[in-house]
């Protein structure tokens, strides 16, 4: 039995250096002399020999110190050669020791190799940084003018991308933060003002939104990028972000390029113009919560999972709301809108035929196609094949419903009037379908079981999907991405983790683990191998990132890039050059993360009890749980279950004809560039933990 001892009757407070000092370490027994143990002063093994800190002893009569033995050794070591051997401990744990334990010269050490390690000028794919932007004044009016950004009637000053992170004090954006506070979040949760909290890019422009307010980037050929647009500050927290530039003299003038925000149920619009400022197009309601905004074209979207849809149209400047069946996933493909609703329903909207139907407000919804056993289709995607006869293209849309089915449905050409028939089904997932992505080569599918990635190789004949051999399996991994309840700050939707990318054998999944992590993991869609990791170059949380394919340079020679986009707690934004790190691939380690890499992550945060169920229906960035992130097995499911429809609420049509004809059309011009399918978002059922709990215990040997 262990027991106390004073001073007096323990160890004695000065003794011969020589003396050899027995130590019980976390049940680990240790001997050294005190010469070794007190040569630093004012440490705590100084204190304790010297009799300023009471003794526990064991049994044995040997010093009882309740810490880690394993992180011990190291240190002990450290005192004997004044050497440092990790000996495999995470730098991060023997430092907290190290603190513990007052070693000064060992803490300098150990801080100064992680200064190292993380270099304010970044890596090698670092690509730029942006400060972050001046607080703008509150917005006046609905229909105020929204100028360049202005401050006391100069332009404010902009860094370009290749400058190192200022040092900011309380000068600029955080300095007037701290004056004002930011009005409470609509779930109640208390509001960071100074965060990034959604990012989103098209060619060569940026939106990035904080709690109050929006800033819009332009990259320029010789000076890089420019910040060209501020809006004013808004009442409520920025919730959804969409962004559309299109190339310079479109048909459409000045709102060939706008900005979108909305919050709530409220939605406001800007015209961007490409030399800076913008003016407010107006405010639009949809009259239920926002929960996807993005734009088809120069069309406006905006859905909610009750079954309404917004469309504003460029050409006529007309805001227009209609009901639909209750929505749970979308898709865009050329001018084609793809919804798929609770009732098993995926219904189409061709939006470039609005100009031609306001008179009767007929939004032209059209029932394409009813899964079999009337699931709710969770998650959906449309490839179009590239044209291969005079008769046509094949359309191919693949969609996951909420029994965790996985089903492929094709359109021939020349079956236009019977729509489109059941291709292909799997049935791998046992939980709903969160994300779904089908493409030249990849089939790919994720579910709501800790973000569980099924992967297929898409067997092709003259460009058209075959079944000689057919889809075979390519890989099983998860993507571990635990976030708060409602998201870092109140929101989820900047933190998607994709597939992201145009290019069939370049799409991307970006992974962060814990909420506040400054690290970012990308890696394949297809096989779940690494492709790099980024780190931010200032130490501060990520709390939003989006992946950007940026158009080449005019100069010879230039070709596209692509950028991962990170925004900072601290209100900052990082570029990092995923075309380099795709060159390179193969120098990364082959999986995903590793187990000591996994635990590094999890030290960050604090895991909370099981408040979700296997069995609920996904919302648009599924939280998942602590599981390992490659599945050494994969998942059968037995028959889903039937969810009883829905009565409409609009009149549809199921009208396979002119989707096809229209298809057709579309694939003759140059179509607008994919981007993941995003399911629209589900409502919040309530405040919940701060973080998703592990529905499992960790069992394999590679993350």
């Amino acid at each position: 039995m262990a027991a106390v001892v004073t001073a007096a009757e323990g160890v004695p407070a000065r003794g011969p250096p020589g003396e050899v000092i027995h130590l019980n370490v976390g049940g680990k027994r240790f001997s050294t002399s005190r010469q070794t143990l007190t040569w630093i002063p004012d440490s705590f093994f100084s204190s304790l020999l010297s009799g300023r800190i009471s003794t526990l002893k064991d049994e044995t009569g040997a010093i009882f110190i309740d810490r880690d033995p394993t992180v011990f050794a190291p240190i002990l070591n450290f005192l004997r050669t004044k050497e440092l051997d990790p000996r495999g401990v995470h730098g991060s744990s023997l430092l907290h020791e190290a603190q513990f334990y007052g070693l000064t010269p060992l803490v300098r050490r150990l801080q100064l190799r992680e200064e190292l390690d993380r270099s304010s000028c970044g890596n090698v794919l670092f690509n730029g940084y942006l400060p972050p932007p001046v607080f703008p004044v509150k917005r006046r009016n609905r229909h105020s003018l929204v100028g360049p950004q202005q401050l006391g009637g100069r332009p404010a000053p902009v860094r370009r991308s290749n400058t190192m992170p200022p040092n900011l004090g309380n000068a600029g954006l955080l300095g007037r933060m701290l004056e004002e506070k930011a009005p409470p979040s609509p779930s109640g949760q208390p509001e960071e003002p100074g965060m990034v909290r959604l990012v989103c890019g098209h060619h060569s422009w940026i939106a990035v939104a904080y709690t109050q307010f929006l800033v819009c980037y332009r990259l320029k050929e010789a000076s890089g990028w420019q910040l060209v647009f501020s809006s004013p500050r808004l009442d409520w927290p920025i919730e959804r972000l969409a962004l559309t530039a299109r190339v310079p003299g479109g048909a459409l003038g000045e709102h060939d390029k706008m900005v979108a925000a909305a919050t709530g149920s409220e939605i406001l619009l800007w015209a961007l113009q490409a030399e800076g400022g913008g003016s407010e197009i107006g405010v639009f309601h949809l009259g239920v919560p926002v929960e996807a905004l993005f734009f088809v074209g120069n069309q406006l979207i905006a859905t909610s999972h009750t079954g309404r849809i917004g469309v504003w149209n460029a050409v006529t400047k007309h805001w227009q709301v209609q009901e639909v069946q209750p929505i749970t996933s979308y898709d865009a493909a050329g001018s084609f809108l793809l919804l798929g609703c609770s009732n098993g329903s995926i219904y189409y909207v061709d939006v470039q035929k609005f100009p031609l139907r306001m008179k009767d407000n007929d939004l032209l919804v059209s029932e394409l196609y009813r899964d079999p056993a009337e699931d709710g289709v969770t998650a959906l995607s449309v490839y179009l094949t590239p044209k291969t006869s005079d008769s046509g293209n094949w359309i191919e849309i693949a969609y996951g419903t909420s029994s965790g089915g996985v089903r492929v449905i094709v359109q021939h050409p020349e079956t236009v009037g019977s729509g489109p028939q059941l291709f292909q089904t799997f049935t791998v997932h046992r939980s709903p379908v969160t994300k779904i992505m089908l493409s030249e080569k990849h089939l790919i599918s994720v579910c709501a079981d800790n973000n569980h990635v099924r992967t297929w190789s898409v067997t092709r004949f003259r460009g058209m999907i075959s079944t000689q051999p057919g889809s075979t399996p390519l890989a099983s991994f998860k993507i571990l991405a635990l976030e708060s309840a409602d998201g870092h700050g109140g929101c989820s939707a900047g933190n998607d983790i994709g597939p992201y990318g145009e290019r069939d054998d370049q799409q991307v999944f970006i992974q962060k683990v814990v909420p506040n992590a400054s690290q970012l993991f990308v890696r394949l869609s297809s096989t779940g191998q690494r492709v790099c990791s980024v780190r931010s170059v200032d130490g501060s949380p990520t709390t939003a990132f989006t992946v950007l394919e940026c158009e080449g340079s005019r100069r010879l020679g230039s070709r596209p890039r692509r950028y991962l986009l990170t925004g900072q707690a601290n209100g900052s934004l990082a570029m990092w050059d995923l075309t380099t790190a795709m060159d390179g691939l193969g120098q990364a380690p082959a999986g995903g993360l590793t187990e000591e890499e996994l635990m590094g992550q999890l030290e960050q945060c604090e895991l909370a009890p099981l408040a979700s169920s296997r069995g609920s229906l996904p919302s648009a960035s599924p939280r998942a749980s602590l599981t390992s992130l490659h599945s050494a097995s994969s998942h059968t499911s037995l028959s889903g279950r039937r969810g009883s429809p829905s009565p409409p609420q609009a009149e549809v049509r199921r009208r396979g004809g002119s989707f096809v004809e229209r298809c057709q059309e579309l694939v003759r011009s140059a179509p607008e560039p994919r981007r993941p399918p995003t399911p629209a978002p589900r409502p919040p059922t309530g405040l919940g933990p701060p973080l998703t709990p592990p529905k499992k215990n960790l069992n394999e040997t590679s993350f």
